[in-house]
């Protein structure tokens, strides 16, 4: 499944990706919400295909993005910074383009 206004190529997508709806992307992000209301700092920005929550990456000290998937099971993730077109499954940990 490829999604050109997304940008990120799923065509070698887990069954995962195939079971739900993708959002589509817009690049750059602009904060972390949650990272935002608490005066928090982050790294990068993820965006969860599911439902389009934007949080922080493993390498920032709140890792938001991925307690929004322990939170809510939506497996699929993809980075919002400019240029990166990747995107990730939580549940199979495993990327899912490049």
């Amino acid at each position: 499944m490829h999604r050109p206004d997304s940008e990120v190529d799923l065509s070698d997508a887990c069954e995962h990706v195939a079971a739900v709806k993708i959002r589509e992307v817009r690049r750059p992000g602009d904060a972390c919400p949650e990272c935002v209301a608490i005066g928090g700092e982050w790294v990068h920005l993820r965006e969860c295909l599911i439902c389009g929550h934007v949080g922080c990456c493993d390498d920032s000290p709140n890792r938001h993005a991925t307690k929004h998937f322990h939170k809510t099971k939506h497996p699929v993730m993809t980075s919002l910074e400019e240029g990166e077109t990747w995107a990730w499954c939580f549940v199979d940990e495993r990327m899912l383009s490049e």
